[in-house]
């Protein structure tokens, strides 16, 4: 790809205030959920296996920015707030004074045994990756709450979440970031939590796809093996259909419907890549067609720790977008850019 058409792509992807937007063109939306062992914390010990795990998918960052600017890709990093602080004092410092008090202990994020610092402890703190990501163009700073937060877990309250995002937002301005995009954690879209986020400033939030085996629960719920094996079929065969979403969207903030997550590379489903491909082919023309949204997630902790073969997997997903916007002039977007071209 010579300078010239890369600039003439990001170009196209910054006219986003179209009405055409809405008309002809479809969409393809990344968001990423960034999370390091916060997302994981209540499941997976930090052992040794664990921090390589994590070092590595941290190393992969870059070579991902990297890719994504090779394409010209939009993206938005749903990132915990306890990441953008740059020692343990500012953790504590922003967190909020009202805490969940889930039924679980295991969920409680502040007995978390935090280091010094990013330097001293890389897998709670990452503020020099924020800047690094932020610092790229088109990659949007999102929010993926202040601590992990449960919103469909048992022992909170809307009450505590209000406090979790004003903390969120605090510590991120505080960074020099501000925050219109929103991610519940694990998917856990709580309704009532709506009003919220809107009083906030958030004008867009990830909802769930729109297929019932996908719907916002408890993690309990959503790791019930039957629920798992369908979304697990969903990757590779039609169960649930495109799951792509129209832009006509009128209620704020408003919900950018997921379609697919990015199941990454294992060595044990590595023969099934090709159906996975196709699957996510056929999602992506349907949305270039009729002018909706191919919403894609995925975690950058995924891309470990078969990096390179994760990332030769995205970049064989960002070609077959790269066909629909030579073909059909699909858009990549951010949560932000879309729900401002909405707007």
């Amino acid at each position: 790809m010579d300078t010239a058409q890369k600039l003439s792509r990001w170009d196209v992807g910054r006219q986003t205030g179209s009405v055409r937007l809405t008309n002809r063109q479809g969409a393809f939306v990344i968001s990423l959920d960034f999370e390091l062992h916060w997302g994981v914390r209540d499941h997976r010990p930090l052992s040794r296996a664990e921090r390589s795990r994590l070092l590595a998918a941290r190393d992969a960052i870059p070579r991902l920015l990297d890719l994504f600017d090779e394409f010209s890709i939009s993206a938005t990093w749903a990132t915990v707030g306890l990441l953008f602080a740059r020692s343990r004092e500012e953790a504590q410092a922003f967190a909020p004074k009202r805490k969940p008090n889930y039924a679980d202990p295991r969920l409680n994020p502040y007995s978390e045994q935090l280091g010094k610092d990013e330097k001293d402890d890389p897998f709670h703190f990452a503020p020099t990756l924020i800047a690094a990501i932020a610092r790229r163009r088109g990659q949007e700073i999102g929010s993926h709450s202040f601590s992990h937060f449960y919103s469909m877990e048992s022992g909170q309250t809307a009450a505590d979440f209000q406090a979790d995002t004003e903390s969120a937002l605090a510590i991120a301005v505080n960074s020099g970031h501000r925050l219109t995009s929103y991610v519940f954690a694990r998917n856990q879209v709580n309704p009532a939590y709506l009003p919220i986020l809107q009083q906030a400033g958030i004008t867009a939030y990830r909802a769930n796809e729109q297929a019932k085996i996908k719907k916002a629960a408890s993690f309990r719920d959503q790791r019930r093996i039957d629920r798992r094996l369908r979304r697990f079929l969903d990757a590779y065969v039609d169960v649930c259909g495109p799951q792509t979403s129209h832009f006509a969207l009128k209620q704020q903030p408003f919900a950018l419907f997921a379609s697919r997550y990015l199941r990454p590379y294992h060595p044990g489903t590595a023969v099934l890549e090709p159906l996975l491909l196709t699957r996510i082919d056929q999602a992506m023309r349907h949305a270039a067609l009729r002018g909706q949204v191919f919403h894609m997630w995925f975690h950058p902790e995924d891309l470990a720790p078969f990096v390179d073969e994760n990332l030769l997997l995205l970049r064989r997903v960002l070609q077959l977008f790269d066909h629909q916007r030579n073909k059909h002039n699909m858009l990549s977007l951010s949560i932000g850019q879309l729900s401002g071209a909405i707007r």
